[in-house]
């Protein structure tokens, strides 16, 4: 361990930052290669799944939430022209149809229920009982679908010895890659795009909040947000695209965000919080980011590496002590909810210990 200098930060990256970034890279591309031949032949066999693209590190389709877990989304097809639906109803169905006495939870804040009719135009398989409950679109039923199709095209794509789905005590559906070097977890979620609007729960941006720019907050918006079936009745809504524009050009003034966000999560990777599924993820390092940069808007507040990193750590340290980080668009939601306390925990101290004597790991 050597003192917290400028010179120890490049080395840091060099030797530590571009290398993973080199390894994650090559694990992505052996990854999507499978992934994409799989989804391909799902794609063949049922229209309503679409194959993912093939391009690398920065595929919008990818978010990779440590060096051996991915989450991959599988945008469908057949649904367009999406509106957002008012009308409050109570659900009294499971998700094999069966009438229940009492209603079906309300969706949590970053959730919705999702009606075929929102859609002006949807393909007649998406009428079906096979994913359709009195209108609803349950992502149980799609996942159960997808896994079915998953399965048959490990086998007819003689991907066997690569690629074996996990058990899992949800609907999600999950599979372990093979990939020279290491195995990966993949979570794959079918998901329906909504490039043409922005959700009412996401009430964002704040009021008079510097960052970002009012015309970036336009162009975000504009590219509008997903669906993701994560759970067994509710859509999850996710925002990958609007977060890739808030991270491109980040650092258009000369600043050191994106620097501090990567030392940041090696550190975590490397010190803090290691593991294969380790507690917190790229993603909620990521919205300590975005919380950071609208906190400190000025350039100038991001001219200094070392106050720019340690404002950001200090700001994780924060969120995991008291085990609350909002989500930076949906601000009602703590993405910590369902996390570990002890591991939580765990993460804090190590925190504080660096916080008190900031030096990296060089070794």
């Amino acid at each position: 361990m050597k003192p917290f200098t400028e010179e120890d930060v490049e080395f840091y990256i060099q030797n530590k930052v571009e290398r993973r970034h080199h390894l994650v890279s090559k694990t992505v591309d052996e990854v999507q290669k499978i992934i994409q031949q799989l989804t391909a032949e799902i794609s063949y066999r049922d229209t309503r799944f679409q194959a993912i693209s093939n391009s690398g590190v920065h595929n919008e389709n990818f978010r990779v939430l440590a060096p051996s877990h991915f989450l991959i989304t599988v945008p469908l097809r057949g649904l367009t022209g999406y509106r957002e639906r008012q009308v409050r109803h109570w659900r009294y169905y499971t998700v094999h149809g069966a009438k229940l006495l009492s209603p079906v939870r309300d969706p949590e804040e970053l959730q919705q229920w999702l009606e075929v009719e929102q859609f002006s135009k949807s393909l007649q398989q998406w009428h079906e009982t096979e994913v359709n409950i009195e209108g609803d679109l349950v992502p149980a039923k799609v996942l159960a679908i997808f896994r079915e199709l998953m399965e048959k095209s490990i086998t007819s794509c003689n991907l066997s010895s690569k690629v074996s789905i996990l058990e899992s005590f949800s609907s999600v559906v999950r599979v372990a890659v093979e990939t020279p070097d290491s195995q990966v977890e993949v979570e794959l979620v079918p998901t329906v795009e909504i490039p043409t609007c922005w959700p009412e729960r996401a009430r964002w941006p704040r009021c008079f909040k510097r960052w970002p720019s009012q015309e970036k907050v336009q162009c975000i918006k504009s590219f509008g947000f997903n669906l993701l079936a994560r759970s067994n009745y509710h859509w999850q809504l996710g925002f990958s695209r609007a977060e890739r524009m808030l991270i491109e050009g980040l650092d258009e003034d000369g600043g050191c965000r994106l620097k501090c966000f990567r030392v940041m999560r090696q550190m975590k990777e490397d010190v803090w919080c290691t593991g294969n599924k380790p507690v917190l993820t790229t993603y909620h390092l990521q919205m300590v980011l975005f919380w950071t940069c609208e906190k400190y808007p000025r350039t100038k507040d991001w001219l200094c590496f070392r106050e720019g990193f340690l404002r950001m750590v200090q700001k994780l340290h924060k969120c995991v002590s008291q085990h609350f980080l909002k989500h930076y668009f949906v601000r009602g939601t703590n993405l910590l909810k369902y996390a570990n306390t002890s591991d939580l925990d765990l993460v804090a101290g190590k925190l504080a210990v660096f916080l008190e004597n900031p030096v990296l790991c060089l070794d």
